[in-house]
């Protein structure tokens, strides 16, 4: 099974580092590859939540988003996404943005001769903006869950009173405006300030929206991406919405943190899109396949504690840099601590693995 799931990203893989050399050399092979293992690092609790929501899809909406899905996170967000910025930030057409991204200013400047900007530069000055948008939109995400009253927990300390105070209507709308409005006035400066607000405002607007069509429309009264019902029509296209917004917060520090190592688009596209994003498919169907979500029953815990400190990283962005290695790491070991008591609990609980391999096997 491992290798009929992960077999079309090996050979991708191989096929996009080929491209690669032949587009520019050994130093594009590597910088490609470099790039492979950052989105893998970073979107790897991108891969759990996609499974906790996918196993709730029906079989055709698992299809859809693992297929027309995956194309629209290898080239709408790896390869457009930071082409529309520049279209929009700088005032270019389509045309002069992707010539300015093959064609840098000699010597890695900043701006061209002629006083243009680089491609790389647009894109870093965009960043508070971006960052608002996605951190917002994952700290909804986050605070949606820790606010929840559920019958497992893992950090039983925190997370127990944490869903009893959740009962107060809307605090997760209240939590999030107040690390905007932080966020805005410690981190963003005078000149991004009102940028920052505005696209915070849209994160926010953006997961209240579409997390409320996949409730509205959701079979039987159950709301949200969480049910356990599986999603089919209406409901199953807003939890495909819902995935893709939420591939789109997730890729935001990959795309940025790539042009740390390289602003070629092309490269950017071969190892973020081709490589790192086909693999967290990959991870993602595994998962599901493999009822791992069920039997290490931490790892969604886990997966949305990362989802929360990588929400704070975002904000905290807007001011000050933040390696990506940190941000990769923090996630991976919030992740491994999470797999490592699931195994524990599973050998003090025995009883309870043997009732998910059952389950397993039943479906």
């Amino acid at each position: 099974m491992v290798l009929r799931i992960f077999g079309l990203s090996v050979i991708i893989t191989i096929i996009s580092l080929i491209v690669a050399f032949l587009y520019g050399g050994p130093e594009a092979l590597i910088l490609c590859a470099i790039l492979g293992v950052l989105e893998v690092s970073l979107s790897f609790d991108n891969a759990v939540i996609n499974a906790t929501i996918l196993q709730r899809m029906s079989e055709f909406w698992q299809k859809i988003f693992l297929t027309i899905g995956i194309l629209i996170a290898v080239f709408g967000m790896r390869l457009v996404f930071p082409l529309a910025i520049v279209w929009i930030t700088a005032g270019l057409d389509p045309v002069r943005a992707f010539d300015l991204a093959l064609n840098p200013p000699p010597d890695d400047a900043a701006f061209f001769p002629n006083g243009d900007p680089s491609y790389e530069t647009i894109i870093t000055d965009a960043h508070p903006q971006i960052a608002a948008f996605g951190g917002m939109f994952l700290l909804m995400l986050f605070l949606n869950f820790i606010f929840e009253e559920r019958e497992i927990t893992w950090l039983s300390w925190l997370e127990v009173p944490l869903g009893k105070i959740g009962k107060l209507d809307q605090l997760s709308v209240v939590v999030a405006s107040i690390g905007l409005v932080i966020a805005a006035e410690v981190a963003a400066t005078d000149e991004q300030r009102a940028t920052v607000m505005v696209a915070g405002v849209l994160g926010l607007i953006t997961y209240i929206v579409v997390d409320g069509l996949g409730s509205l429309f959701h079979p039987e009264g159950h709301t949200g991406p969480s049910s356990a019902v599986k999603a089919t029509g209406k409901a199953g296209f807003f939890l495909f919405l819902y995935l893709e917004v939420l591939d789109a917060s997730f890729s935001f520090d990959g795309v940025i943190g790539a042009f740390a190592i390289t602003a070629d688009p092309i490269i950017i596209a071969l190892g973020l899109g081709f490589i790192g994003a086909m693999f967290v498919r990959s991870i993602t169907v595994y998962l599901v396949r493999k009822g791992t979500l069920g039997e290490y029953v931490y790892l969604e815990h886990g997966a949305h504690w990362a989802i929360g400190a990588l929400a704070v990283i975002l904000l905290v962005s807007i001011g000050v840099h933040i390696n990506e290695i940190i941000t990769g790491l923090t996630g991976v070991v919030l992740i491994l601590a999470a797999w490592v008591t699931s195994v524990i609990r599973n050998r003090r609980h025995p009883e309870e693995t043997h009732e998910v391999d059952l389950a397993k096997a039943e479906n």
